[in-house]
């Protein structure tokens, strides 16, 4: 019986049996018909004989028989089938725990009827030190690189959102456009994607989700957020809620807070480091908390008239300049000539937390306060983000406590509660703001 084995690197060829380059070893084949017999062996492999590497194995024997292979140091029988009239055909990967040696050897095993035939057989020469096939490289990390949209003058029912995205070619891409629809877009050029839609009266934008770009190749998919404003920025920011107010008469007391906020409304937001803010001419930034929704700067003033020069810079370039003046007075008479209205639970400009906040104050014993409080939700060029989240009048009690809660439906992070408050006792009346800002994230 003369054996071929061939390896798939180093030129396939035929194993030759243990005991002789002809024939079969007589003394592992157990005696039967001359019609009963195994040919040959032919075994290929894509990496030796090393762990992970595939062996394909196909032996020529006598039809119709059940074949199976035995290799030392491999726990369990390889199976082969017929493939072809006396062909068989079958495959093996070697495991980490398999002891597999060039010198083991490989044993096949055929049954036809009631008759076994058995032949020993040698792994090639030099199948052990096949080289290994080269990786496949892997494949390219699936990324969006851009996602933009073209701004526009005012968002409104009827006008056109045009979006781009570009990305790895070949794909399918869509925009989730939260409240709205899922928009697909078409692959106008090699990795270019763009997609149209035109806003309907009963589109309900949600400001508290962005919009999302989806971009899928194969089995693999990324997403990202928009984080460009629909509309154009053309506008400069706002300064509103001055702290004092001008023209304000502020008693003389330990500690005076200026502040005020940025709406930048419909753009892209104030940038904090071109804040710059002049007290009665002397630059007081550095010792001011600031932020990209407001600026606020504690000090004990002395009694007088000041000013306050502020000047910023939204992202895109837009600049805003506001100058106001306050006094600072010493009471001159016991005789009170207005109501005092004080928060004592949050100062301007605070941070609070999600849910019911309960704001507290004090003002003369019984008098009536008047709150009422809106809420600016902070996403840029989205409609319908400003509501009136109460209205209501407290009484103070005999020590002139009062408090009331504030509990938006939506509390959206970012949002910017203001906060009106008159207090009002026979013929004295006196205002007073108060800004909140919702915790982020």
């Amino acid at each position: 019986m003369k054996a071929h084995i061939r390896n798939q690197v180093a030129a396939l060829f035929f194993l030759l049996p243990v005991a002789t380059a002809l024939v079969a070893l007589p003394a592992t084949a157990i005696a039967q018909p001359a019609a009963a017999e195994v040919r040959s062996l032919e075994v290929t492999s894509d990496g030796g004989l090393r762990a992970g590497a595939e062996l394909e194995f196909t032996v020529e024997g006598t039809p119709r028989a059940r074949t199976h292979l035995r290799i030392n140091g491999v726990a369990r029988n390889i199976v082969l089938k017929e493939t072809e009239r006396g062909v068989y055909t079958g495959s093996y990967t070697i495991k980490r725990q398999d002891r597999i040696s060039p010198a083991n050897p490989i044993r096949v095993m055929m049954r036809v009827r009631n008759r076994n035939i058995v032949a020993n057989y040698n792994f090639p020469a030099g199948m052990a030190n096949s080289p290994a096939v080269a990786p496949v490289p892997p494949v390219a990390a699936l990324k969006i690189e851009r996602f933009s949209v073209a701004p526009i003058d005012k968002i409104e029912p009827g006008a056109e959102l045009k979006f781009s995205l570009n990305g790895m070619p070949g794909g399918s891409a869509e925009i989730e456009i939260p409240g709205v629809n899922r928009v697909p877009m078409r692959e106008v050029r090699p990795g270019v994607y763009e997609a149209a839609y035109t806003l309907r009266r009963l589109d309900n934008l949600t400001p508290s989700r962005p919009i999302v770009a989806t971009l899928r190749v194969g089995d693999q998919s990324v997403k990202t957020n928009l984080t460009q404003a629909l509309t154009a920025d053309a506008k400069p920011p706002v300064l509103r809620n001055l702290a004092p107010r001008e023209g304000e008469a502020i008693i003389d007391r330990a500690t005076i807070s200026v502040s005020a906020t940025f709406d930048d409304a419909g753009g892209v937001g104030v940038d904090p480091k071109s804040v710059r803010i002049l007290l009665s001419g002397r630059d007081v930034s550095a010792d001011s908390d600031i932020t990209a929704q407001f600026f606020t700067y504690r000090a004990d003033l002395p009694p007088g008239r000041h000013t306050v020069d502020v000047s910023a810079r939204d992202m895109a370039g837009n600049a805003v300049r506001k100058t106001w003046g306050f006094d600072v007075v010493v009471p001159v008479s016991a005789m009170p000539v207005t109501v005092p209205l004080q928060i004592t639970s949050h100062a301007n400009n605070a941070i609070v937390q999600g849910g019911t906040t309960v704001v507290r104050g004090h003002t003369a014993p019984g008098a009536f306060v008047d709150i009422k409080v809106n809420a600016i939700a902070p996403i840029a060029g989205l409609f319908g983000v400003n509501q009136e989240v109460l209205a209501q009048r407290v009484q103070a009690d005999a020590n002139g406590n009062f408090s009331f809660s504030i509990a938006p439906q939506l509390p959206l992070p970012g949002t910017r509660y203001e906060i009106m408050m008159v207090s009002n006792k026979g013929d004295l009346r006196t205002e007073s703001r108060l800004v909140l800002f919702q915790k982020q994230g």
